[in-house]
């Protein structure tokens, strides 16, 4: 049972609410929808007609549609910083069976703020029980980047809606690497992806993430360069970090992926978010100069570990464990980095200690190296 000290807060963070948070309405949610916000949803009943309370702050508010045989369709959402008291009004199309993306007319909204009373009853509470996780998972998503990368259709969509292209039109340009020559046979994965067709998420639906290059050293970049910048990828993380407004949206960008991935089911965000872990671990030279970012990393990335559903974290480890290995090289960087404060040097250590006892990953030895790691040679011809 709940202390009372801890009913007295709620009691007073649910009066504040009343005043300070959001309302969500929707209008004409088919019943039985799964309907949700951050991390809860339920299936809507009978006059159902949004969320009331919701904490003023980020959000992600997803739903999926159920068809006419009773299945549930690939899920949608939208990204939204609620304002104080902000009134956000969504109509339900039901020949698209989804939100609309146009605005619904003011005198609508008007003469629903003017019903609230009447409305409240058909008003769900925020989920207040996931709130601080909520925050801890989204705590670096601004506005900034909400903007930036959102779909410019407006909505996260779990199944892209795709189209043909060529090589030359493919996202992020350039030929695909199961289409280039190779001197030794192809393995299996890479076979089937000869397979399938090019194909592209058709123009504004897609996630607008930042770039990350493929090349991980400079044009005109010498032989001996080059396997510096293969061993360090710092060139390739100050690419990205330049073009960003601020080099902190680095990981309000990586917690968005990571939501869109858990909550919004996007496998492309999921992608993009270890793109930016393997990425942000495979830097050494940067470390010292970005150490506020590299503390962030490992909070976030701690508290994002305890969120990934069991069976894709089992896939994970299954598949090389890519963020044990990632992590492995992030660690012997630190640990070896002679520039480092004893601060970060001592949180990363923490940091280790608790993934040894979580998850049972072995850190030892870190400046062993292995096999995957040794230098890349740089052929002259």
């Amino acid at each position: 049972m709940a202390s009372e000290s801890s009913i007295e807060m709620d009691q007073a963070l649910a009066q504040r609410l009343l005043v300070e948070g959001a309302v969500l309405v929707v209008l004409n949610v088919p019943i039985d929808t799964e309907f949700g916000i951050d991390l809860k949803s339920w299936n809507t009943a009978d006059h159902f007609k949004g969320i009331k309370m919701v904490p003023p702050g980020f959000h992600y508010v997803h739903y999926s549609a159920v068809n006419e045989f009773g299945e549930a369709t690939p899920k949608i959402g939208f990204l939204h910083i609620f304002k104080k008291s902000e009134f956000l009004v969504k109509q339900w199309d039901a020949k698209q069976e989804e939100l609309s993306s146009e605005d619904v007319p003011e005198e609508t909204v008007e003469r629903l703020k003017d019903n609230l009373k009447d409305l409240d009853r058909f008003l769900g509470c925020y989920p207040y029980d996931v709130w601080k996780q909520w925050k801890e998972l989204t705590n670096h998503i601004t506005s900034a980047v909400v903007e930036r990368c959102s779909p410019i259709c407006g909505f996260v969509r779990s199944a892209l809606e795709l189209e043909h292209c060529s090589d030359a039109l493919r996202p992020r340009g350039g030929t695909s690497s199961p289409k280039r020559r190779r001197t030794g046979g192809l393995t299996i994965e890479e076979k089937e992806k000869e397979l399938l067709p090019d194909m592209k998420p058709r123009p504004g639906t897609e996630l607008r993430l930042s770039e990350i290059p493929d090349k991980h050293y400079p044009d005109g970049a010498s032989p001996t360069e080059i396997t510096k910048y293969c061993l360090d990828a710092s060139y390739a993380l100050d690419s990205v970090l330049n073009k960003l407004a601020l080099p902190m949206e680095i990981i309000g960008e990586m917690q968005l992926a990571f939501v869109c991935f858990l909550v919004g089911q996007s496998l492309d965000a999921f992608e993009h978010w270890k793109k930016l872990v393997s990425l942000i671990c495979g830097a050494d030279c940067a470390i010292s100069q970005r150490r506020s970012i590299y503390f962030e990393f490992m909070k976030s990335l701690e508290i994002q570990l305890t969120h990934v559903p069991e069976d894709i974290l089992c896939d994970i480890v299954v598949n090389n464990n890519f963020i044990y290995q990632s992590l492995r090289k992030l660690f012997a960087n630190i640990e070896i980095n002679s520039e480092l404060d004893g601060r970060l040097k001592s949180y990363a250590s923490r940091f280790r200690e608790r993934l040894q006892t979580k998850f049972l990953w072995d850190f030892s030895n870190l400046q062993d190296e292995a096999e995957d790691d040794a230098p890349v040679i740089v052929s002259l011809e």
